[in-house]
């Protein structure tokens, strides 16, 4: 429906999709088995597909990328244990629509394995939901999946170090096709804003910016806060990311104004494919908190908005979950769009990363004075 009241013309709405979502993304059939599951599962399930490059010399890269949101399923008054498996039992039908699907990489949402507690400030009980990166059950949950289906999974928990005096840490785990741990990073930056009270249990990662190469292509995760920090999703491209994922946990009035922008302005500015997941739903706890900021105390973090969407490196996006609904969303694309649009835009041929070095390198001085030019 247009401003005056008349309806819109099929051009219209074709314009208005290219300009929100780029020209490149299509509809992709699912099939049937999956589509039923999601109808008795509740749970959306949506799949799109981005232009293939159609190289002469290369063979396609065809690769399906998976998102899982959800919601978590007992109150927060519920032991631990029942919390976490009801949750458990949610996400393997989800995960497993998604591979059905045809999924081939699978990311799950920021710290899945429990409610995002981390507003309360409290240590207990909800340190409890803290594991074992290697051993942990939700990591020996997400292993047997992954040989099952044979589908890389991408596990965001809260990890126990015991090797090093118990520290936590919001950790993501990266589990083969074969069901093998390949490997693990830790969350490099921690919000200290509104209620995200994260610093009281974990502090910066200490893993750099690994990625991890698949059989499904190389991929990187940038843990939700991260996705502020440009120079952070910078450091996955440089070390050879194809697809970088965004597990996240936030809250509409505090980021949804950004949801859209970010992850696809690290796809462009990276060139890479960006999977972005958020949870959905509103978790309340049993004892009220404030948030520093002279409002009253509440029980709540306010709705996590879902919206789950791949980006791709050639500035499309495919259309997003619903905000207050679990879903799986399924996105094809061939991996070599990542050197298509590297050779037509030269974004890091024409980058000037000495140039950033020594700034950068001064920048961190105790002695630094900005370089500023004044005319009076």
């Amino acid at each position: 429906m247009l401003k005056d009241g008349t309806e819109a013309s099929a051009s219209n709405v074709a314009h208005l999709k290219r300009i929100f979502y780029g020209s490149n993304n299509t509809d992709l059939e699912l099939g049937a088995e999956a589509t039923k599951m999601a109808e008795e599962g509740d749970f959306a399930l949506q799949g799109y597909k981005a232009a293939y490059v159609g190289d002469t010399t290369r063979d396609a890269r065809v690769v399906r990328i998976g998102l899982i949101q959800n919601h978590v399923v007992l109150p927060t008054t519920a032991p631990i244990k029942d919390q976490y498996k009801a949750i458990e039992a949610r996400v393997e039908k989800l995960i497993i629509a998604a591979a059905t699907a045809g999924a081939n990489v699978i990311c799950l949402q920021e710290a899945w394995t429990g409610p995002f507690f981390y507003c309360t400030r409290e240590k207990r009980p909800w340190l409890e939901f803290a594991e074992d990166a290697k051993e942990g059950p939700s990591v020996v949950f997400c292993r047997r999946l992954a040989r099952k289906y044979g589908v890389v999974i991408v596990s965001p928990i809260l990890e126990r170090d015991s090797a090093h005096g118990d520290t936590i840490w919001n950790t993501a785990v990266v589990i083969s096709h074969s069901g093998e741990v390949i490997g693990k990073h830790r969350k490099n930056h921690i919000p200290r804003v509104g209620d995200f009270n994260e610093s009281t249990y974990y502090f910066e990662g200490n893993t750099g910016h690994p990625v991890f190469e698949t059989k499904f292509g190389k991929i990187a995760i940038n843990i939700c806060y991260g996705r502020h920090h440009p120079l952070n999703w910078m450091m996955f491209g440089l070390n050879g990311a194809e697809i970088v994922f965004n597990p996240s946990a936030t809250v509409g009035g505090l980021s949804e104004p950004l949801w859209a922008i970010e992850g696809r302005n690290a796809s462009i500015a990276n060139t890479y494919f960006v999977g972005s997941i958020n949870r959905v739903g509103t978790e309340s706890f049993p004892n009220a908190f404030t948030s520093g900021d002279g409002q009253p105390a509440h029980t709540d973090f306010g709705q996590f908005y879902g919206s789950s969407y791949c980006a791709n490196p050639d500035g499309s996006r495919c259309p997003g979950l619903p905000r207050n609904r679990d879903g799986v969303l399924v996105h094809e694309v061939d991996l070599n769009m990542c050197r298509a649009v590297k050779d037509k835009w030269t974004l890091q041929m024409t980058a000037r990363y000495e140039m950033y070095a020594e700034g950068l390198a001064k920048y961190i001085t105790p002695e630094f004075q900005p370089l500023s030019l004044i005319h009076i």
